[in-house]
């Protein structure tokens, strides 16, 4: 009975330990366990499994938003083809970064939301952009119309470049976006702040996006943030000025 009872209980402290690991990838772990490791996974093992993009931002001194606040949703657009261009431009990077500076702005922007409404979420759909796929952007859109949505690399980038702004929306628990208008990246007058009292009233959105709007606007100002008037999504921490002379391109 003895031998019996002790092989029950090392089966079942196995299959513990197995499902603790399984529920902790690496996007989502918390700032310790990312920077130290754990006793049974070292910090060399930990931090090889973060893609080359994701090390790249960490050795330019960017921080995984999830490690500072992990309530914060991430689900990053170009990962995936259905963006503005049409096409991944990320390749492997799943994470957000930013400056630790913004990275703690976004957090307190977050603990503000949840205040107000426990059931909602921001989510991050860009932060911090290589400057190698801002280049890929503008060449989609140069010499067209739509050069107003994306800065120019030849100038400096934009906010993004810098670590020091975000696309961001609001989301439910199961990560559903409450309704803003227009959908994130979508270029037109549509998705300027400065028009929305004209497209409620010419019903071309609802009062219900222009409130979401609102709250969005109300929570990322807590943190610091200021709006872009062509875009409800996009937030800057600082200015361009401010981050040319106080912050370095991330390549």
């Amino acid at each position: 009975m003895k031998i019996l009872l002790f092989f029950a209980a090392l089966l079942i402290a196995c299959t513990g330990s197995s499902g603790e690991r399984a529920q902790r990838p690496v996007a989502t772990m918390d700032a310790d366990a990312v920077e130290t490791g754990s006793p049974t996974q070292p910090r060399d093992t930990v931090r090889q499994q973060l893609s080359a993009t994701a090390l790249s931002m960490e050795r330019q001194g960017m921080v995984n938003i999830q490690s500072v606040d992990p309530t914060i949703k991430v689900s990053l657009m170009y990962s995936r083809p259905d963006n503005f261009t049409g096409r991944v431009l990320y390749d492997d990077l799943r994470e957000g970064y930013l400056h630790p500076k913004a990275a703690r702005a976004l957090a307190m922007a977050q603990q503000r939301l949840k205040e107000l409404h426990p059931d909602l979420s921001l989510i991050i759909f860009d932060a911090t952009r290589p400057m190698s796929i801002q280049q890929k952007m503008w060449d989609v859109v140069k010499g067209t119309s739509k050069n107003i949505y994306v800065s120019n690399p030849a100038r400096g980038g934009g906010m993004h470049n810098y670590g020091m702004a975000v696309d961001i929306s609001i989301c439910r628990e199961n990560g559903d976006t409450i309704p803003m208008g227009a959908l994130v990246d979508h270029m037109s007058n549509l998705s300027h702040i400065d028009h929305e009292d004209v497209l409620v009233r010419t019903k071309r959105m609802t009062a219900e996006a222009r409130a979401n709007r609102q709250l969005l606007r109300e929570v990322m100002a807590v943190g610091g943030f200021k709006p872009l008037r062509t875009e409800w999504w996009h937030f800057n921490l600082c200015t361009r000025e401010e981050a040319k002379r106080n912050y370095k391109v991330i390549r």
